[in-house]
Formats: C-alpha cells, sequence, structure tokens
C-alpha cells in the first residue's frame, strides 16, 4: 500500500484563549476523495489551511512527500492584480510552457469565459469558474477545495463533477451540496469540537455514522452523570456521619467533575419557523402568454402558468437564463413586453434575494433585527433581541458586533432571522442555502415542508431542490420555460423520456422516408394495418387524457407532503404513460407515411 502523500500528527492550534484544534490527526493518500465535514465556525476553512501550509499550527507535525504540489481553491477567492483573466488562470500553473498555457485556453472555453476578460469585473458565478479553472490546471498532486460550487449553475456543477473524476490526485472537498459530496467522495473527516473522525466511506454514509457516535457519546455522558451523583451523594453521607474525609475518593469525584466539564457538548440547532401570516385565495399567481426580451436577447416568450395557494415551486437554470428577471416578473416588480400576471387576494410576499440586499456591513446584529428596541416581533409574539439570536447559534457577544464581522453563512442565517420573523403567506427565496451549513440546511428544509403558504425556491442544490419542491419550471433558454411536476431529480427522468420519444420520432420518419422498393410496391395495406391506423389515434387520446390526469394530481399543492409514496408511483406512471405515447405515435406514423405512399 502506497505511504500517504500528507500527514498531520497531534496538531493543536488556538485562537485567543479558546483552542480550535486540539491533537488532529489525518492523512491524504493519492486516490482519496475526502470530504471535510462540520458546522459553520467549527475550523474547516482553517483546518485547510493548515492542511495547504498556509496556516502555522501550534502544535503538532505536517509533512508531505517531497515533490507533492498541494492547490487549495478559497472559499473567496481574490482575483485582483491580474490584467486579464488568462493570466489569472495562469498563474495557477505549477510549470510554465508553451503546451501549458494552451491547456488554460482549452479549461477557459470549456467554462465559457474569454481569455481576455478583466479578472476584477466578473460576476460571482463566473469568478467562481476563474477560480476553479486556476485549480484544475495547477497539475497539484493534492486538490483542497473549499466550497467549490457556491455561486455555480447545475450545468457548471455536473461540469465539474465530470472534471474531478478524472482527477488522479487526492481530493479534499468542503460543501453543503449533498449531492455533489454524494457523487465526489469515497472517504469522510469529521471536524467535531476541535477533533477530526475519519470514516472510510463516502459521506452518503455520514449522517448514520454520525448519528451513532453522538448517540454513544449521550450514553457515555449520562453514565457519567449517574456516577457523579451517586458519589456527591456518597461524600455529603460520609462527612455527616463519620466528619472525616477519604481524600482520595474526594480526589476522583473532583476528576469526575473536571473530565464531565471538558465535555464539549454538541453544539444546539438553528431554531427556525415561519408565520404564514393570514391566509391568501385559491388562485396565487395567474400569468398568461407573456413575453419578456431584452434588445435581442429573449427571457420568456409566450408563457403561461397558474400558482395556487400551497404551490412549492422550483426555478431551475443556468446562471444568466434570466431567474430572476422571471421572479421580478411574477412579483409584478418588472412589467411584461406582452401578457399578463395577475395577483390573488390577500397576498404577503416576503423576497430573500441571494444578494443579501437587507444587510448593511455598518449595522450591529442588534440594529438589524431591532428596529430601535430591545424586542423583535417573532410570530406575532414579542421577543428579546438576544434570546432570538441565540435560536440562529449567535453568541449573545455577538450582538453588538457589525455585519461586517461575520462569515458569509453568519450572514445568511442573519438574514433567515430577519425573514423568517415575518409574517407572509407568500415567500420567495432566491439561493438560500450558499454558505449554510448542513445541520442548518436541514433545519430549514424541515421548516419549509412544514409552512403552509406559497414558495417560489431559485436553487441550484439538486438535493434541496428534491426535498422542498412539488413542481419545478425550468428555463430551457431562448425564452423557452418549461413546468415538470417533481423535484430536479423528476425533471431530470422526464426529460431522458421527452428526448426518447422525439428520437423515436426522428428516426420512425428517416425510416419511412428510406422505406426499401419491396415496400414501395405493396398495394394497400393489411387488414391488420389498417386496422391499427383506425384504432391509433383513440388509444393516444386516452393516453394524453391519463398524462393530464396524472399531471393534474402531481401538481396538487399538498400531495407530496401527505403521500410521498403515491406521488412517486404516479408520477412513474405518468412517465410510463408518456412512454407508450411516443411508441403509439411513431406506429401511427409510419403506418400514416405507408398508407400516402400507397396512395400516391
Amino acid at each position: 500500500m502506497a505511504p500517504p502523500l500528507l500527514t498531520i500528527t497531534d496538531m493543536g492550534l488556538r485562537f485567543g484563549a479558546n483552542p480550535l484544534f486540539d491533537g488532529v490527526e489525518l492523512s491524504i493518500g493519492d486516490r482519496d476523495r475526502i470530504s471535510l465535514v462540520g458546522r459553520n465556525g467549527s475550523g474547516k476553512s482553517t483546518l485547510m489551511k493548515v492542511i495547504c501550509g498556509m496556516v502555522e499550527a501550534d502544535r503538532g507535525k505536517r509533512f508531505v512527500q517531497p515533490g507533492c504540489h498541494v492547490t487549495y481553491l478559497d472559499q473567496e477567492p481574490d482575483l485582483t492584480g491580474y490584467k486579464t483573466l488568462h493570466e489569472y488562470v495562469a498563474s495557477g500553473l505549477n510549470h510554465v510552457s508553451a503546451e501549458d498555457n494552451f491547456l488554460v485556453d482549452i479549461i477557459l472555453a470549456e467554462i465559457n469565459l474569454e481569455p481576455e476578460l478583466d479578472p476584477g469585473r466578473l460576476s460571482g458565478g463566473e469568478g467562481r469558474r476563474a477560480a476553479l479553472a486556476r485549480a484544475l490546471v495547477s497539475d497539484a498532486d493534492i486538490l483542497l477545495l473549499d466550497e467549490p460550487t457556491n455561486h455555480l449553475d447545475i450545468t457548471t456543477i455536473e461540469w465539474l463533477e465530470g472534471r474531478l473524476r478524472s482527477f488522479r490526485g487526492g481530493l479534499v472537498i468542503i460543501s453543503h451540496d449533498r449531492t455533489f459530496l454524494e457523487n465526489m467522495t469515497n472517504t469522510t473527516f469529521w471536524l467535531d469540537r476541535g477533533r477530526v473522525r475519519r470514516l472510510d466511506k463516502g459521506f452518503k454514509y455520514f449522517e448514520e455514522w454520525s448519528e451513532t457516535i453522538i448517540e454513544q457519546e449521550r450514553v457515555e455522558r449520562a453514565k457519567l452523570d449517574k456516577l457523579i451523583e451517586k458519589e456527591t451523594e456518597w461524600s455529603h453521607k460520609g462527612i455527616t456521619a463519620r466528619r472525616k474525609r477519604n481524600m482520595g475518593r474526594m480526589r476522583a469525584l473532583w476528576s469526575l467533575r473536571d473530565q464531565r466539564n471538558d465535555q464539549i457538548a454538541v453544539t444546539g440547532q438553528a431554531k427556525l419557523a415561519i408565520d404564514s401570516g393570514k391566509s391568501a385565495g385559491k388562485k396565487v399567481i395567474e400569468v398568461h402568454k407573456i413575453s419578456k426580451s431584452f434588445g435581442d436577447r429573449v427571457i420568456v416568450q409566450d408563457f403561461s402558468f397558474r400558482i395556487t395557494r400551497g404551490a412549492r415551486i422550483g426555478i431551475i437554470g443556468p446562471n444568466g437564463a434570466g431567474k430572476t428577471t422571471l421572479l421580478k416578473l411574477l412579483t409584478k416588480e418588472l412589467a411584461p413586453d406582452e401578457g399578463r400576471v395577475k395577483h390573488g387576494t390577500n397576498l404577503e410576499i416576503t423576497y430573500l434575494d441571494q444578494k443579501r440586499a437587507l444587510l448593511r456591513d455598518d449595522e450591529t446584529l442588534w440594529d438589524h433585527l431591532s428596529n430601535g428596541g430591545d424586542h423583535i416581533m417573532v410570530r406575532g409574539e414579542s421577543k428579546h433581541i438576544i434570546s432570538y439570536l441565540k435560536d440562529f447559534l449567535f453568541d449573545a457577544g455577538q450582538a453588538r458586533s457589525p455585519v461586517s464581522s461575520l462569515s458569509g453563512g453568519e450572514k445568511n442565517r442573519l438574514v433567515l432571522a430577519k425573514t423568517l420573523a415575518m409574517p407572509t403567506n407568500f415567500l420567495i427565496l432566491d439561493e438560500p442555502t450558499n454558505d449554510l451549513d448542513m445541520d442548518t440546511l436541514d433545519l430549514l428544509q424541515d421548516v419549509l415542508g412544514e409552512y403552509d403558504g406559497t414558495l417560489i425556491l431559485v436553487s441550484h442544490d439538486r438535493d434541496f431542490l428534491d426535498r422542498i419542491v412539488t413542481s419545478s419550471i425550468v428555463m430551457e433558454g431562448d425564452g423557452k420555460i418549461t413546468e415538470y411536476p417533481g423535484g430536479y431529480s423528476d425533471y431530470i427522468r422526464q426529460r431522458k423520456s421527452d428526448k426518447a420519444a422525439e428520437a423515436s420520432a426522428a428516426k420512425a420518419k428517416k425510416s419511412a422516408k428510406t422505406a426499401d422498393a419491396p415496400k414501395q410496391r405493396v398495394v394497400k395495406l393489411s387488414y391488420k394495418y389498417q386496422h391499427a391506423l383506425e384504432t391509433l389515434p383513440k388509444d393516444m387520446a386516452n393516453l394524453e387524457k391519463k398524462i393530464a390526469k396524472y399531471q393534474a394530481k402531481l401538481e396538487e399543492a399538498d400531495f407530496y407532503a401527505k403521500d410521498p409514496e403515491g406521488f412517486h408511483k404516479i408520477n412513474a406512471a405518468m412517465e410510463q404513460g408518456i412512454i407508450d405515447l411516443a411508441k403509439k405515435e411513431e406506429e401511427w406514423l409510419e403506418l400514416e407515411m405507408m398508407r400516402e405512399e400507397l396512395e400516391s
């Protein structure tokens, strides 16, 4: 077995008086695909920098095999100081030659970015793609990726997965994207309360494994508490009865108490909930044949859609497809060029945008929530600011700190705290998952699952979409927008079925055109073919009715929440119906063309 490329032994690091890491041991091999998981603030990014050699630990040893090249992708990469994008990406090269510079041009073409662009003027998604390109051309032996999927659309995430599958070195990933981690990893590092535990399985096994460990610790703590209680009772009785202390036993009791105090309890979860406010009308939004263009660029073309109360809609599409424009059209912030958007009654719309426009860096957390007082109204009840901040895992000492001092994940939690305190029956979340740790993501999923208002969710997180939405609006480009029942995985399955049906129809058409001579000499259709030609239209009409019935059932707002198994069964039946319809259409088309040839 080959020795590891990098090892860290007995590593410890303090920030001020508090230890961040203590006794960390880890190793990275040349085919390891590692997910590094842990709560926001647990030190994952700092540990990455220790592994890379950018941060020096207070104690311990870091060993890297001679010639091993380590590359680190920062969560917030700095693209300043470079004249062109080519220059920035090329700065990541381990060796510089004409061939290496050619590789830079190749990867920039793959991510659809021009080499002459100014790196300082890129959008968030473009900057992330450029930073990934710089990391991927570095010829690294170990690649450290800190939130690589942030600001990427699903198409680019899938491209990245393909690239990393062919990477031959060791890989360590920090990400909140569950699907990405499940697809990419075979090993898990869990950074928990200053220590690193290793599981030689991928991320998909992490939750079950971590829950087992937490339960074992709970049992051990309960046993320790019982022992402390017993020894304390003995000490009181013994001192009263004999007035003589058994100092050895007392020292053992003090040691137990110290041991208990030294155990760091598992961090709590953020407490999220939503007040859905007063009930909206049954019809929330009705969209009729809307179109919107900016110059020659068509965003929406002849799109009709209806949103009913309680619906959970996911909006899917690549960066730049116009998802934000569509949201503005739906909320009437922007008027369509053609068509109309009609709102129902009693709508209370809350819009959480991905740029965190609600936040100002110069205000404190207290000021952001309180509007001048020391309480905030939460779901109709007054709650003290400190108490509410603790619900979202903020320390009391952070209340008077400026927003600018927060991490990306903490800023997102603060925006959620403000947003979810507002009464709303129509919630729009634009990329809410960016920078959130998985525990907060899980809780947000639970809250949205129980929310009885109407939800529109824009996200590139495939797992989050699958868990939350009941139907998906897919922006496919050139103004084309299609609705699919279910989440992202359902959309992919249905899209494959549609493409298969299109391919079958095209094949049938081509086959009919190139039919051989003997077939052309048939003077008339057989009785069997003639009967099929007459009955197939009825069969197709019946199938279309079934498919429409299935689709209507799947679009019911609360169907998935009440009966997920039934939802998937009907979805499967609808997919089979689509396949059967495509086959019958293909058969009918072939027979109809044969008939036309005979009559011509």
